[in-house]
């Protein structure tokens, strides 16, 4: 509840996911060559690694969008039957190396669908992978599962430089369908945290006190919730 009485809901954005919304700069254009390269991926396989909020989501629906691949959560695999999935299909997991996190049962199951994914997707069909860290790092529990990994492609999201942070910032408030200039934008580039977390939840603070006091976003707000946050 804010300060004037009013109920902020603090909804979701709605991320804009199309190639044409992914900016292209040096910590992200590797990587973007590399999922470019399909099909021809090392073992049909590729997994985009990086930090939270580096791109690894919007680069799996850029892809997705070019060969029609199916997008799914590593917590959903569980549901998968490999056997129904087409040997030339596109699959895409998302957060595989957090299979760990499933409860005992549930983790050997999703690790068993990936592994003989793996397999069946390994000949003509493709297959991506998102993680934080590369697959050789991924705390596996089946050995198979694990080799199959450590033969995967891996393009690495890095952390962001001032043009890609810039244009991060401006994509995180259009979501949120506000329009922000330049001034304010070089604001938040001198005052928060160098990395992809640091300008979303910025960004989400700004949008909740802006609805909170029924502002418009400018560098006065900015000031203080920067220093509201920093005290």
């Amino acid at each position: 509840m804010a300060g004037s009485g009013q109920l902020v809901l603090d909804l979701p954005a709605r991320p804009a996911l199309r190639r044409a919304d992914f900016f292209v700069s040096p910590a992200n254009a590797l990587a973007l060559a590399q999922v470019d390269a399909w099909p021809d991926w090392p073992a049909r396989r590729l997994a985009v690694v990086g930090p939270a909020g580096a791109g690894k989501t919007h680069l799996a629906h850029v892809w997705a969008a070019r060969s029609g691949a199916r997008v799914l959560a590593a917590a959903d695999l569980g549901a998968v039957d490999p056997a129904a999935v087409a040997a030339e299909a596109a699959l895409a997991v998302e957060d595989a190396d957090r299979l760990e996190a499933l409860p005992g049962a549930a983790r050997r199951v999703a690790e068993e669908a990936l592994f003989h994914l793996c397999n069946r997707l390994a000949l003509s069909g493709s297959l991506m992978l998102t993680g934080r860290s590369a697959p050789a790092l991924w705390p596996v529990a089946l050995p198979d599962l694990a080799s199959r990994l450590r033969t995967a492609g891996v393009a690495r999201l890095d952390s962001p430089d001032d043009a890609l942070l810039s244009a991060l910032l401006v994509k995180l408030f259009a979501d949120r369908q506000i329009a922000v200039g330049p001034d304010l934008i070089g604001f938040l580039l001198g005052r928060i945290e160098r990395s992809f977390a640091a300008a979303e939840a910025a960004v989400a603070a700004l949008d909740r006190a802006g609805l909170a006091r029924k502002r418009a976003i400018t560098l006065r707000l900015a000031a203080e919730v920067l220093s509201r946050d920093a005290d």
